[in-house]
């Protein structure tokens, strides 16, 4: 049938080899992690929460699925009080592309909080290693 071969412009850059190892799937779930996690946040630091889930998933310690690290248990606010399944807008998806297909990452920060919100103690006893508008990222 026509649809088992892939078409020549649906392949991926052949400079983002890490492109094809995610799904669409985790794409959105990114994405709309970003958006309920970065809101009112710049385009940096939205690139910047989704370097942390991508972190996540190379660390001991975490799953190392984008998926698992969503939704590990207590891991992130928009899992718990539900804005996780907010659509995405378009600057949030762009940043969740960006962290995606980028061989550099916005952060080597593990965490991110903000200072103003964060009500537990633990996250603020980690080493901060940079400050992206009202988060704070961590290791």
């Amino acid at each position: 049938s026509a649809h088992t071969e892939k078409k020549e412009e649906d392949k991926p850059a052949e400079t983002n080899e890490k492109k094809d190892t995610y799904t669409q799937s985790e794409k959105d779930l990114l994405s709309r992690l970003v958006h309920a996690e970065a809101k009112g946040e710049s385009y940096k630091g939205k690139v910047a929460v989704a370097s942390v889930v991508l972190n996540r998933t190379e660390k001991k310690g975490f799953p190392d699925t984008i998926r698992g690290v969503i939704y590990q248990k207590n891991a992130f606010e928009p899992v718990s009080n539900g804005s996780i399944n907010q659509e995405p807008d378009q600057e949030s998806i762009a940043a969740a592309e960006e962290a995606l297909s980028s061989k550099n990452r916005e952060t080597d920060a593990i965490f991110f909080y903000n200072p103003k919100t964060a009500s537990d103690d633990w996250i603020r006893s980690r080493k901060i290693v940079e400050r992206i508008g009202r988060h704070v990222f961590a290791i």
